[in-house]
């Protein structure tokens, strides 16, 4: 099939891109703008392959878009471009509904037009796949999963975005008929993420010797999916998957943030031992909380498991050690992106 990968350059749509050309016969357009959190350096393994084509363009931008979907005509189209960090959210909300609602309708609409011009055939194959968060469901307290039938309770900018953005394609689905498929996930991890988010940032800060900022007491919850394995389950829910369902993909390793952080530490005290001897968990420190900071989030990933077979490969102690080695190894990746696009910074205050 031909997959058309938009945000093929961040984090998760990289690693979709990677998978989709080392490990299947697919055709794939990776559709990125390239903004601070989007960079190349994370397909270049794959960029040779005779399967792979790059367009530079914004999803708000139609005209672009539309061009992009008429030169390479996709089978599938797994929307991924997002901006992703709430930090940044609660800084500067305009970009997150400018990207993730209003170019998600722009995507919705192209789609729909290129759909529509398909032969019946092509047409009944079609898929238009958004990719989303479980951060839409809000805050769970100490028990309890997310579900399908989980009530939306967005919490943050960017998690109403996204939840807007997850109506807006439910919407085209049931009133235009699309054949729609939403996926929302838990906290990813592994290679090539942008050193902003939480796993990222405490290797470096901790390479660097500083402190291991730990937001509050460090007590929230999080559900923790390694990267690849995430990417299985899209190609698993566009290859597979029921026409207008959610699938909740999930990776079954509840973690609090601290215990997250501590991890890190006593992997790194393994692989590269400071050099006076001490642990890195004594960088450590505890630091203002993030406004409206949810508690506790985790999935119930029943139906892609009941339903399609997938299941998670690594446990969060596996791919902690994978993802930590592997930053150690490619410090040539990350460390310019720290320096040029301050990437460590502390935002989110909302001061």
């Amino acid at each position: 099939m031909r997959i058309l990968v938009t945000g093929g350059a961040g984090f998760i749509g990289s690693a979709l891109v990677r998978h989709l050309i080392e490990n299947t016969d697919h055709e794939v357009l990776n559709l990125d703008k390239l903004t601070y959190a989007g960079t190349l350096s994370t397909v270049e393994r794959v960029a040779d392959s005779p399967r792979y084509r790059f367009v530079q363009a914004d999803i708000c931008d139609a005209a672009a878009v539309r061009a992009a979907i008429a030169g390479f005509r996709p089978d599938v189209i797994t929307h991924l471009a997002a901006e992703s960090h709430v930090d940044r959210s609660i800084d500067g909300p305009g970009a997150f509904i400018q990207t993730n609602l209003v170019g998600t309708f722009v995507m919705l609409s192209e789609a729909r037009a290129y759909w529509q011009g398909l032969d019946d055939a092509a047409r009944a194959a079609f898929r238009f796949h958004h990719i989303s968060t479980d951060e839409v469901y809000g805050s769970l307290g100490e028990t309890g999963l997310f579900t399908e039938d989980t009530p939306y309770d967005p919490r943050s900018p960017y998690s109403a975005s996204k939840a807007g953005s997850d109506h807006l394609v439910s919407a085209w689905g049931h009133t235009y008929g699309l054949p729609v498929l939403i996926t929302n996930c838990s906290n990813n991890y592994g290679p090539y993420h942008f050193p902003e988010k939480l796993i990222p940032l405490m290797i470096v800060r901790a390479l660097a010797g500083e402190s291991l900022p730990v937001y509050g007491k460090g007590d929230q919850v999080r559900d923790w999916l390694y990267v690849e394995d995430h990417v299985r389950a899209l190609q698993t829910v566009f290859e597979q998957g029921e026409v207008g369902r959610t699938y909740n993909v999930g990776g079954n390793n509840e973690k609090q943030n601290l215990e997250v952080v501590r991890t890190v530490c006593t992997i790194l005290d393994r692989l590269r031992p400071r050099a006076d001897g001490k642990g890195y968990a004594e960088q450590i420190a505890y630091v203002a909380d993030r406004p409206g900071h949810d508690k506790r989030y985790a999935i119930d990933a029943g139906r892609i498991r009941d339903e399609l077979g997938w299941e998670p490969r690594e446990t969060f102690e596996t791919g902690i050690e994978k993802t930590v080695r592997w930053y150690l190894d490619n410090e040539a990746w990350w460390r310019p992106i720290v320096e040029e696009r301050q990437a460590a910074t502390r935002r989110g205050l909302a001061a």
